[in-house]
């Protein structure tokens, strides 16, 4: 008779058999993206943002999905929905991404990862019981663009966010994140509970669009995330003085807005290395009418780099600007850090055998760092294992309408998250 061990290895093979001889369907996955696009995009792209009747719908759409499978679905404390396939042991390997969306954005951004993952699930479901527990989560609120905080969702799982670091944050509207949270059933002051949900977890894996034009260029359809960036977000405000703009002289102005516009020049060249990227992506004036000079202006800057010591080189060539920028135009220049996070690695054994699979599936593999911000990182800040795939993106275009990824690329990159989860879930059972 065999020990317990090797009785749970038998079953780890005969799931992965069962998942791949048959029930994985990446036509099925792609139809349900599809009907996704369909229900929640109009003619300027997708709606999903978080906190919204477009994102709850989209919620309502895949709770309908999930009830299909015999998982135990809901939403923890932060407002994660999670749908748990109970295997024989309580280990637990999670597979995930997010359905909301940016305004005007793509079809597949973190949509592919949830629906993927999905697809993952329902083929190791129709396989009977697996060796551990197997869960998928889709995120809440990945983006950050309604409340400017990314990653709140995860964040709030695993200790990299925290209640009293983003309750005072409001939308244009002057909407209160915590409001907007409780208006979908998320009590904010008890959104770390939601870290219980990990406890039993050995492994994360993610499946997302690369929103680049690495792969694509390299000619890869697939390519393995090494790890992400860390970044640096500031709202900076810069304070002149607002005057009529026909009666007052050039030289005596105190311009915020042109204060402004040359501080986001120096955002741009504080970038110097091709592993760099620096964006002002809003910015707002005071008064703002044709006739007056700003006197009051405020923008966002978002640095991020995946060597930290080079981050805060960025960061601080920045300040440097600025300081400098206030003499010269006489304003004044105040720095608000609203978000931050270090630098991740992902797991070296996840890696490769993200990279094995990549390879099995579509005879090539890449190794690429990602610039973009992902749900894997604030899970793997909290320890646990995690890796990514990456599919091309077309053109490299995402957060648009445009966003778009060949069919063939989509199912080839399904394939390989169900290889690597197959791999997992071997590796993440006891041997005898």
């Amino acid at each position: 008779m065999g020990s317990p061990g090797g009785g749970d290895l038998l079953r780890a093979r005969l799931c992965s058999e069962r998942m791949a001889a048959a029930d994985l369907d990446p036509a099925r996955a792609l139809a349900d993206l599809r009907a996704l696009r369909e229900l929640t995009e109009d003619d300027r792209g997708a709606q999903r943002v978080a906190w919204t009747d477009t994102w709850a719908q989209a919620r309502a759409w895949l709770r309908e999905r999930l009830a299909e499978l015999p998982l135990d679905v809901d939403q923890d404390e932060a407002g994660n929905l999670w749908a748990v396939l109970r295997g024989a042991r309580a280990e637990t390997v999670v597979l995930g991404s997010h359905v909301d969306s940016v305004p005007d954005g793509g079809w597949l951004d973190g949509a592919l990862g949830v629906l993927a993952g999905l697809e993952v699930v329902r083929a190791i479901a129709a396989g009977g019981e697996p060796p551990v527990t197997v869960a998928l989560v889709d995120w809440a609120d990945e983006e950050g663009a309604r409340f400017g905080r990314s990653l709140l969702g995860s964040g709030l799982a695993t200790g990299l966010a925290e209640p009293h670091g983003v309750a005072g944050a409001s939308d244009r509207d002057g909407t209160r994140l915590a409001d907007a949270l409780a208006a979908h059933g998320v009590d904010l002051d008890a959104a770390p509970r939601a870290r219980a949900r990990l406890d039993r977890a050995v492994a994360y894996l993610e499946l997302h669009i690369e929103q680049g034009p690495v792969l694509e260029r390299e000619g890869f359809a697939v390519g393995v995330v090494t790890g992400t960036a860390g970044v640096e977000r500031h709202v900076v405000r810069i304070r002149g003085q607002a005057v009529q703009g026909g009666g007052f002289p050039m030289d005596a102005r105190r311009d915020a807005l042109v204060a402004a516009a040359r501080l986001v020049l120096a955002v741009r060249e504080a970038a110097h290395d091709e592993r760099s990227r620096a964006t002002v992506g809003t910015i707002a004036v005071r008064p703002a009418i044709p006739t007056a000079v700003p006197g009051e202006c405020e923008l966002v800057i978002d640095q991020r780099n995946p060597d930290a010591r080079a981050l805060a080189a960025m960061l601080s060539e920045v300040h440097d600007a600025a300081a400098a920028i206030a003499v010269q135009e006489d304003v004044e220049i105040d720095f608000e850090r609203i978000w931050a996070i270090a630098p991740v690695t992902f797991d070296a054994a996840f890696v490769d055998l993200a990279d094995e699979a990549a390879r099995e599936v579509t005879g090539a593999s890449a190794r690429l760092f990602s610039g973009a911000l992902h749900d894997a990182a604030a899970v793997a800040s909290a320890g646990v294992p995690a890796a990514m795939l990456f599919v091309q993106s077309t053109g490299g275009i995402s957060h648009a309408r445009e966003e778009d990824t060949a069919p063939e690329h989509l199912e080839a990159a399904i394939r390989t998250l169900a290889r690597l989860t197959d791999r997992v879930i071997e590796r993440s059972t006891p041997r005898g």
